[in-house]
């Protein structure tokens, strides 16, 4: 692989640049592999009776996969980044695409039928709802599946982009494949003296965009490549499609990598592991590689060191919970029992009392029977 550019800066950091050279032969590389793979699947016996049609293969997507050395990020974002790049990804005139906006709606749906706003581009903006709207008609899961079905590319206002999720829910944000994407469309704020006017509110009158600003924020949004944040060390990005030219996919990676890093990446370049291109089902293969494994000095920790015992888990026999209360007590230790339950002590027999009461009771019921016979005879 070709050695990286690295430039050094006054700061402290220093950026490593994505060789162009390497970025193309990897292209190239990636495509051929691909092309054969297709062209050895078609001869097969074996054919996909799923696939819509023989060029489905053109529609491949080309992925960008981003290795860190520390989390990229220290949660799940679910708005998406914009990283705007020299091919846009969707340019599919037949993409139906859903505007969300702020209220009021009217004024929004009013720039897209005006006669400034490009006429292709209206054709593909098949919906403008607000937030209010959207909240109130598509709040059951039915509609929200018919929503999701009826339209391509989903767009969202910046000002209610992350009151979306608590709407939307899993049938949008359960995949990255249609979340709505931000775009910014208020009316741009002028500058006076180096600083930025205060914008004004007025509910009769929106602080919109004009048409041509609206439209050129929807093109970028919808052209751009898609980042999606989470706390991983991985992190893939579509840049392209396997029908695209090896020139194209290469100046995509340049872009990409060079905005991913500068934006998105705690650490810049420094932080960056490694920098790779692949497609669904191939190998990864390597735009650019660090020459260190570690962020800093103080994540190597040495064999058998103090930080090391307090890292790794102690290496202890996996004992019950009965055995380890038994831990610490010394072996000739009798086992804890019950205490027994106290008894009545009974007084100890005397036999010579006993056979003295036994005669007397004896003696008592012969004078009884004699009486009895007495009385009887008179």
């Amino acid at each position: 692989m070709a050695p990286s550019k690295t430039v050094t800066l006054r700061s402290e950091t220093a950026v490593s640049l994505v060789d162009p050279d390497q970025s193309l032969k990897a292209s190239k590389a990636l495509l051929a592999h691909m092309k054969k793979a297709s062209e050895e699947a078609a001869k097969s016996e074996k054919r996909n009776l799923l696939a819509d049609s023989e060029d489905a293969s053109k529609e491949i997507p080309i992925w960008l996969t981003l290795t860190t050395k520390r989390h990229i990020a220290d949660s799940r974002r679910l708005k998406p980044g914009k990283i705007v790049v020299p091919h846009p990804l969707n340019t599919d005139a037949e993409a139906a695409i859903c505007l969300i906006t702020a209220e009021p709606q009217r004024a929004y749906k009013n720039l897209v039928a005006s006669d400034e706003f490009p006429a292709e581009l209206r054709k593909r903006v098949t919906r403008v709802i607000d937030v209010a709207k959207l909240k109130a008609k598509f709040k059951a899961y039915e509609a929200q599946r018919k929503l999701y079905n009826e339209h391509d590319i989903f767009l969202g206002d910046t000002r209610i982009i992350n009151r979306l999720p608590g709407i939307l829910g899993k049938t949008f944000y359960g995949t990255t494949a249609k979340r709505p994407i931000p775009v910014e469309i208020q009316a741009r704020v002028p500058k006076s003296d180096g600083k930025r006017v205060k914008r004004t509110k007025d509910a009769e009158k929106p602080n919109t965009a004009t048409p041509t600003q609206l439209a050129g924020e929807i093109e970028r949004a919808v052209g751009a490549a898609l980042v999606n944040l989470s706390p991983t060390v991985n992190t893939a990005i579509r840049i392209g499609n396997a029908s695209w030219t090896a020139e194209q996919i290469a100046e995509n990676v340049e872009a990409v990598a060079k905005n991913l890093v500068e934006k998105f990446v705690p650490g810049k370049w420094k932080n960056v592991r490694g920098i790779y291109i692949k497609g669904p089902e191939t190998a990864a293969l390597p735009i650019w590689l660090t020459d260190e494994l570690w962020l800093d000095q103080k994540d190597i920790v040495a064999d058998g060191s103090e930080e090391a015992k307090a890292i790794l888990p102690s290496e202890k026999a996996n004992i019950g919970k009965k055995r380890k209360s038994l831990e610490g007590q010394p072996e000739e230790a009798e086992p804890v029992t019950k205490k027994a339950k106290k008894t009545k002590k009974l007084p100890e027999s005397d036999d010579t009392k006993l056979d003295k009461e036994i005669a007397d009771r004896k003696a008592a019921l012969k004078k009884q029977k004699k009486a009895a016979k007495k009385a009887l005879e008179v």
